[in-house]
């Protein structure tokens, strides 16, 4: 059974939360990775994985997200900056790959 954070009375309690929160959202990054791969299939030159402008709008629109969650707008802009910059490099090499063999 799921506790709120103040239903938690033990630091076991706040783990099992914790860890069903990191399954839920490590299932979500690889549905994610699935759209990311798809975008790669569709894009047909490397340098279309990166646009700074899309980019940004999308790091401006995280960090509302997170001030409406009450989250630290810094700490979730370091996490999609991280998740962009891992999707501009996956996507290149499967662009560059398909490229090169066909």
């Amino acid at each position: 059974m799921t506790k709120a954070p103040a239903e938690c009375q033990t630091k076991e309690d706040v783990r099992l939360e914790i860890d069903r929160i990191d399954q839920a959202l490590l299932s979500l990054l690889a549905e994610r990775h699935g759209y990311v791969t798809r975008m790669a299939e569709i894009k047909t030159d490397p340098h279309e994985a990166y646009d700074p402008t899309r980019i940004e709008a999308i790091i401006a629109k995280q960090r509302k997200r997170a001030e409406e969650l009450d989250l630290d707008e810094d700490q979730a802009e370091l996490i999609w900056r991280t998740l962009i910059n891992w999707n501009v490099n996956y996507e290149k090499g499967i662009i560059a790959a398909r490229k090169r063999h066909g």
